[in-house]
């Protein structure tokens, strides 16, 4: 299962339950709305020990849920939804394509996947958005480390 570390840095936790390669793939396809385990499996070719052992590690840490079903005849099995801590990984997802589309282009044409505004043909992009809601520039936004940050020797 993912270990989340003991740190005080939000992105090292994170990175305990989303830093595989896998995990953000099982993340797209629940995005585009994949919810089995088949799904997932046809459309990402993963080794099933992987997916299932990913799978696992969303649902234990909240990003995902099981969703009992049962087709006629067959035995009952678990589907998988995003929680709402997984659904708030859309922004993620959606700025690592943004970067992609920016910095690695597909040479064939368009990306794979769009975004657009729900019912327009309207692109949105990902930015960082203050407490008033306006879009502010990345070179006006700073990090600033509290005392929780470890010190480097």
């Amino acid at each position: 299962m993912g270990k989340v570390p003991d740190s005080p840095c939000s992105i090292a936790r994170s990175l305990g339950v989303l830093g595989e390669r896998w995990t953000f793939l099982i993340l797209r396809e629940a995005w585009t709305g994949a919810t089995r385990f088949s799904e997932f499996r046809k459309a990402l070719g993963v080794a099933p020990d992987v997916l299932t052992e990913r799978l696992n590690t969303l649902v234990e840490h909240g990003v995902m849920r099981k969703v009992p079903y049962q087709e006629p005849g067959e035995r009952a099995r678990s589907s998988y939804a995003l929680t709402s801590a997984g659904q708030d990984l859309t922004v993620l997802l959606a700025a690592l394509q943004q970067w992609g589309d920016e910095h690695l282009p597909w040479p064939d044409g368009p990306a794979a996947i769009l975004r657009r505004v729900d019912g327009t043909d309207r692109p949105v992009h990902v930015g960082f958005i203050d407490d008033e809601g306006h879009e502010v520039d990345r070179d006006k936004v700073t990090l600033i480390r509290t005392a929780a940050y470890p010190v480097r020797a």
